[in-house]
């Protein structure tokens, strides 16, 4: 417990730290926000148009086709918003900076996985949350789903930890992180919609393979009472599974690591 705290310290100082920066200008804040909702918002009218001009989408109603993206929208951004460090981990690699953060008394992976969260998505979460708790009370879901959709959320967010950690590991070995990052947003934007929509084998791949369906997928089904217990224990097993893989890959990555100084 002493040691949760002394962690949760040190992100609470590297959090207010990044929000000051961001806090400082304004202008770029407000623009950058603009945009989150607009796109946001764009988005959400293409379903609605999308779906009012067919039955449903893979079977699914239109107020299941907006929770599926509201889902989505939600591991997205919480996860973004815990790991924006992920984003600016290359300089440090490139300029020598991550030698300072090597010898500091803290976890390594810890600082450059959560080194300060993102104030954009600090302002867009609540909304979300709330559209997610409306949207999914239409559903009247009961008690065991609730709890699923819980567990299946924080599975969620430990996939995402598992991709992040990844792609800091592969920055180390290769220097090269901002594609990576994108071509793991890419791949998560597949779970805008159900996977159900896509074919085999493409469908398994997305589930299993890259679990962008048990990590945004699932969690929205078990809502809606479509997952069962033994469903979630699997996707549970994957999602821990990928996350000490992740681990082992990291340490891979850290001896492999060059100093600046070397």
């Amino acid at each position: 417990m002493k040691k949760l705290r002394y962690y949760f310290k040190i992100w609470w100082l590297l959090t207010r730290n990044s929000f000051s920066i961001v806090l400082g200008q304004r202008v770029a804040l407000l623009f950058f926000l603009t945009g989150k909702v607009l796109r946001f918002s764009l988005f959400i009218g293409f379903l609605y148009f999308l779906i009012q001009g067919t039955s449903g989408l893979a079977g699914y109603s239109g107020n299941q086709a907006v929770f599926f993206f509201l889902v989505f929208n939600l591991v997205d951004v919480i996860s973004q918003f815990f790991f924006r460090e992920v984003y600016r981990f290359r300089p440090k690699i490139i300029s020598g900076d991550f030698d300072l953060t090597l010898v500091k008394p803290t976890n390594t992976l810890f600082v450059s996985l959560l080194g300060g969260a993102d104030v954009i998505d600090f302002f867009t979460i609540p909304p979300l949350i709330v559209a997610v708790f409306y949207v999914g009370s239409q559903f009247h879901p009961s008690v065991l789903s609730i709890l699923y959709f819980v567990l299946l959320i924080v599975n969620g967010f430990l996939i995402a930890a598992a991709f992040h950690i990844t792609v800091l590991a592969l920055g180390i070995i290769t220097l090269e992180i901002d594609h990576t990052i994108m071509i793991y947003r890419d791949l998560t934007s597949f779970g805008r919609f159900p996977v159900d929509i896509y074919k085999q084998p493409i469908q398994g791949l997305l589930t299993y393979l890259i679990p962008v369906g048990i990590m945004i997928t699932f969690p929205a089904k078990a809502l809606m009472g479509l997952i069962s217990g033994s469903g979630v224990l699997i996707s549970m097993s994957i999602g821990i599974l990928a996350l000490l893989i992740s681990f082992r890959f990291w340490n891979f990555a850290l001896k492999k690591y060059a100093s600046a100084s070397s």
